[in-house]
């Protein structure tokens, strides 16, 4: 009989080593299937039936969001194919379960172009009326992260995990190492952007040269998730907006604004590396969203006195 703690295990090496799983996903997998471990009471992988899983299920929808439930569901699927591929069961006890739910659609949150201008011009201005090396230096680095966030719809970790030769100021590209080691290439198409990022990189080369990433921070260490963080609620309480942004959010407005300009939803798809256009169709919710308010303050019929 397996136990079912050293199968979890097993499986969690096996994704790491042989299956080279990103970092991100194999601490899901951790997180999911060590819930799953001290929330049931079968121990051995043989005992465990449809019965145990649809019991366990109904548990995480009692405490967990959809979008939660089904990525905890996914994970313990995966593991147990894995069971099944190393013939350590007879029979797979999710062949005999349909699991279907409804997951409720949330549109993405975008920011306001208005808004986004204000953050520019107040790093900007912050960065010409800086006193000292150290706060123009500061300011210079935080205007290109916020251009490149908005001008590619990088994710916040890729951002993070730049390497000085994945910037190539020759081409004005930037090469991206996405989900699952995913390469993609995107276009730098903004003069202003390449500008303020040749003039950061010039500024900040010592550091770059000495930590191996392109964004890095006054003691010559990579720019962090968290810094990034600090950095935007730091500019929207200097220019009073009340709006929470995340860097996440740049990347919503990036293909929103990319969608509503009429650009092909499969080009977004790619420049956003998703693995599937189902992934970008969110943005289509918002593109309507829009058109409803188009529609709705800007058609004649509101004026037509009948």
């Amino acid at each position: 009989m397996n136990n079912l703690q050293s199968e979890i295990q097993n499986y969690l090496n096996y994704c790491e080593y042989q299956k080279r799983l990103d970092k991100k996903t194999l601490k899901s997998y951790r997180i999911d299937l060590r819930q799953f471990h001290t929330s049931i009471s079968p121990q051995n992988i043989s005992e465990i039936t449809s019965e145990t899983l649809e019991n366990y299920i109904i548990t995480l929808h009692q405490t967990f969001k959809p979008k939660t439930v089904k990525r905890k569901i996914a994970s313990i699927k995966a593991f147990f194919h894995y069971l099944e591929y190393k013939d350590l069961i007879e029979k797979n006890p999710f062949s005999r379960l349909q699991i279907k739910f409804r997951e409720p659609v949330i549109l993405p949150k975008t920011i306001p172009l208005p808004i986004i201008e204000t953050i520019l011009s107040t790093i900007y201005t912050r960065k010409k009326n800086a006193t000292t090396t150290y706060q123009k230096r500061n300011a210079l680095r935080d205007a290109a992260v916020i251009e490149l966030l908005f001008a590619t719809g990088i994710r916040i970790s890729e951002l993070c995990s730049l390497r000085p030769l994945d910037v190539n100021f020759y081409e004005k590209t930037i090469l991206i190492y996405g989900k699952g080691s995913k390469e993609r290439k995107i276009q730098l198409g903004n003069e202003a952007v390449i500008s303020v990022l040749m003039e950061y990189r010039e500024n900040f080369r010592t550091e770059i040269e000495t930590c191996h990433h392109f964004f890095v921070n006054q003691s010559g260490k990579p720019l962090s998730d968290q810094a990034v963080r600090r950095m935007i609620n730091k500019y929207t309480s200097l220019a009073a907006i009340e709006l929470h942004i995340t860097p996440h959010m740049f990347r919503h407005t990036f293909a929103t604004s990319l969608l509503e300009a009429d650009v092909d939803i499969r080009y977004i798809q790619e420049m956003l590396g998703h693995s599937s256009i189902n992934i970008t169709e969110i943005y289509t919710h918002v593109a309507m969203a829009k058109q409803r308010d188009i529609l709705t303050t800007k058609h004649p019929r509101k004026d037509l006195r009948v």
